[in-house]
């Protein structure tokens, strides 16, 4: 019988095992799935904790809306009926000690509509002219790839990039503006001012225009119960998969007929074919012995962590309408954002009359807070809060969770070196599949539409060598 092995039980690894166990049915195969995770915890980096009526993620807490493959996975698995869009409350950025409201009409911070950004708090009036010569500069030369700060900089000026789109971006990618990678991150503001010209008058034209509408339509999906009942959901489903936790793969060697897994218990699993749903620095390791995938180690990930705190709603003084805020790089703060999550999931997160919020820290050069203390970080995190919004109280309880090398970062020609070590791998390892966030999108949606990548391209592997 054939065998697939799938290594890594975060989302990628579960949408894997998933996918392949329905087709593998549907086309009734005579296929073996193994689904080998290191930890004794499926998912990843979702977390959920539920404590005194609050759900409290330690990882991700949403998905985009827009993006359609985790909304049409979660139907898929029958608790579409879990399903609950954010509260649409106003979000902040916070620059000096101030914070001000993200002006409406705008996409990932560029602005596409005039009038809310000549009247924001945000910028000089330099700092808008300067915006304001993205409708006369000249589109850039062609370029392979760049970073995002040297693109938005060109575009719309220092203001604008470092008071507004690089604290939202950087909540997505924890990384350097400097450093990240116009074509693995965004290309389509790329092809945008390659077509347009301007990149402002391009995304009016491209963006879909939304209905008059009295609320801001919501972004984003979450769960009822937390994103972990996702994980919990997949794991039932996987009624056809050999599921082995606590156990690593510590090397994977090439045969004549397929590969072995050489295992952390001393055993070893033959595969057919591979789906590698690993972090860049543990795929590297496994196959140590091939330089070309050894490129892989000239990749980043920075560490972060956050703190949830749960107060009473009454110790919150300067109570502002909205979901959170993001904080300006040049701001005195070590925090990066703050999620006011009662107010965000209102149905979900908090019982009446508490409020919870979660701060992040870690920085790319402010890498060593991660390592304090639980302590340490509660109070660096409180101080900064007493300043922003005036509480003084201790919270009821705060979790602290940190994740390391979480965030794996796209520097500039991450992409041209992916398409190499692709190329590379279907010639010397035919049959080996990387997916996941260190690979071609780090978002819950993308680490899906990896999987589901890599699940067709296992099966015509397969049934090739029938």
């Amino acid at each position: 019988m054939k065998k697939i092995v799938i290594i890594g039980g975060g989302i990628t690894g579960l949408t894997a095992a998933y996918s392949l166990q329905k087709e593998l049915i549907n086309q009734d195969l005579p296929v073996e799935i193994e689904l080998i995770e290191a930890s004794e915890h499926l998912g990843g980096k979702i977390r959920t904790l539920r404590k005194d009526g609050f759900t409290i993620e330690r990882g991700p807490d949403s998905f985009l809306i827009r993006k359609k493959s985790m909304e049409r996975l979660v139907r898929d698995i029958g608790i579409g009926d879990k399903l609950v869009t954010n509260g649409t409350g106003q979000s902040y950025v916070l620059v000096g000690d101030k914070l001000h409201k993200i002006p409406h009409g705008s996409f990932m911070g560029i602005p596409l509509q005039v009038r809310p950004f000549l009247f924001s708090g945000l910028f000089s009036p330099l700092g808008k002219i300067r915006a304001g010569f993205d409708f006369v500069l000249p589109k850039s030369e062609v370029k392979e790839d760049q970073s995002l700060g040297h693109f938005f900089r060109r575009r719309l000026g220092d203001e604008m990039l470092e008071n507004l789109i690089e604290p939202l971006l950087s909540g997505i990618y924890a990384g350097d503006m400097d450093d990240l990678s116009l074509m693995s991150t965004f290309p389509n503001f790329y092809e945008v001012e390659q077509k347009h010209g301007s990149l402002i008058r391009g995304l009016k034209r491209t963006v879909p225009k939304k209905k008059s509408q009295k609320k801001k339509p919501s972004m984003f999906y979450s769960i009822k119960g937390g994103l972990e009942t996702v994980v919990e959901a997949l794991e039932e489903k996987l009624t056809e998969t050999s599921i082995l936790k606590g156990i690593q793969v510590d090397h994977i060697e090439k045969k004549e007929a397929g590969y072995h897994v050489l295992l952390s218990n001393g055993e070893v699993s033959r595969a057919d074919a591979i789906i590698m749903a690993t972090p860049y620095y543990q795929t590297a390791k496994m196959l140590s012995q091939y330089d070309f995938v050894q490129e892989l180690q000239k990749m980043k990930a920075t560490s972060v962590a956050n703190v949830a705190l749960a107060f009473d709603q009454s110790a919150i003084k300067k109570d502002l309408d909205g979901t959170g805020f993001v904080i300006s790089r040049n701001s005195d703060y070590r925090i990066t954002a703050c999620t006011w999550t009662h107010k965000k999931w209102p149905e979900t997160a908090a019982p009446p009359g508490k409020a919870l919020l979660r701060c992040y820290v870690g920085r790319p050069h402010d890498q060593e807070i991660v390592d304090l203390s639980d302590q340490e970080l509660e109070e660096i995190v409180l101080k900064d809060l007493n300043k922003i919004m005036k509480i003084d109280a201790k919270p009821l309880f705060s979790v602290v969770t940190r994740w390391k090398k979480a965030m794996p970062q796209y520097s500039v020609g991450h992409k041209a070196m992916m398409d190499r070590i692709a190329e590379s791998m279907a010639e010397e390892l035919p049959g080996i599949y990387l997916a996941g966030a260190s690979y071609r999108g780090l978002g819950l949606p993308d680490c899906i539409d990896q999987a589901e990548a890599a699940t067709k391209e296992v099966l015509a592997h397969i049934l090739e060598k029938e």
